[in-house]
């Protein structure tokens, strides 16, 4: 396999930039022909995706956390047209949080699934919002959990999980029950208040927190999780299940899922794509069937 290999430094707390250089060699031993090169700053690893897919490069691996692959995705799917990329994982960031659905979670279990070549086709869902539109891999999430990302962008993330759950308790602080229209595949508008509200092509969010058990990014379908208004008591009791999918049992979440979803906001909301956080307008969402190949 010929590819690119793009290593965000960064990721992981800085663990990646050290790590990169032996696992990389070790794909090499295995006869994996990968360039590489690094990233120094948000939004290089779109550029340089873009760029190579215009040189002939059709297979990227993302070395790093979940953000690095959703850069390169983004990079690519302005460029792509009717084509398929393939993209591998090396989970060296603080998330990893897609590759998990395939029971990968280390950078040795990754590197035997690239040095066997396996491929299989995946969803990637598309966003538009008043400004341009995205796309995605795992998730777009609203509410709690985007005030939580948040927090663990600008203060926590350092502490990995552990910076998370400090970043839920501090964020029940300031507790919300906002109203965000949406409708799914057509059907009435929900305008109902909600804690959280989640859009997901994937189970994982957050590295190990299992936000939708049934989703499959195979399927054609985001599966829908919601929160609807419950008490801090309640959702800090949720909370600690949703490691094991099993909040969705709780009598506040509802559990849906849809080809596609209409938002009717009246402004900018803050929302957590892929770990980032963006203060945007979403309009439209939509699922994109097979989209891309995954080594997985």
């Amino acid at each position: 396999m010929k590819g690119l290999a793009i290593i965000n430094p960064a990721a992981g707390g800085g663990r990646c930039g050290g790590i990169a250089p032996t696992v990389l060699r070790q794909l090499a031993e295995s006869g994996l022909e990968l360039a590489s090169t690094k990233t120094q700053a948000s939004g290089d690893a779109c550029r340089m995706a873009a760029e190579a897919w215009s040189n002939g490069v059709r297979t990227f691996v993302a070395v790093g956390g979940d953000g690095t692959a959703y850069e390169i995705l983004n990079g690519l799917y302005p460029v792509m047209g009717n084509e398929r990329p393939t993209i591998g994982f090396l989970p060296l960031g603080t998330g990893n949080s897609f590759i998990r659905d395939f029971d990968i979670s280390t950078a040795e279990e990754a590197i035997q699934v690239l040095s066997e070549g396996r491929r299989r086709t995946c969803d990637i869902v598309k966003l538009e919002h008043t400004k341009g539109e995205l796309v995605f891999l795992n998730l777009i999430s609203l509410g709690f959990s985007a005030r939580v990302a948040a927090l663990t962008n600008r203060r926590f993330k350092p502490f990995g999980d552990a910076g998370y759950a400090m970043a839920v308790v501090a964020s029940l602080l300031n507790h919300k029950h906002p109203v965000d229209p949406y409708s799914a595949d057509g059907q009435p508008v929900e305008e109902r208040p909600h804690t959280l509200l989640s859009f997901c092509n994937s189970r994982y969010t957050g590295g190990k927190m299992m936000m939708a058990p049934n989703a499959d990014p195979t399927d054609g379908k985001v599966d829908i999780i919601r929160i609807n208004a419950i008490s801090r008591r309640r959702l800090l009791r949720a909370f600690p299940k949703i490691y094991t999918g099993r909040h969705v049992e709780f009598p506040e979440v509802e559990t849906n899922s849809a080809r596609q979803i209409r938002f009717d906001f009246s402004g900018p909301v803050d929302v957590m794509i892929d770990g980032e956080v963006l203060h945007i307008q979403p309009t439209h969402l939509q699922v994109l069937p097979k989209a891309i190949e995954i080594m997985i």
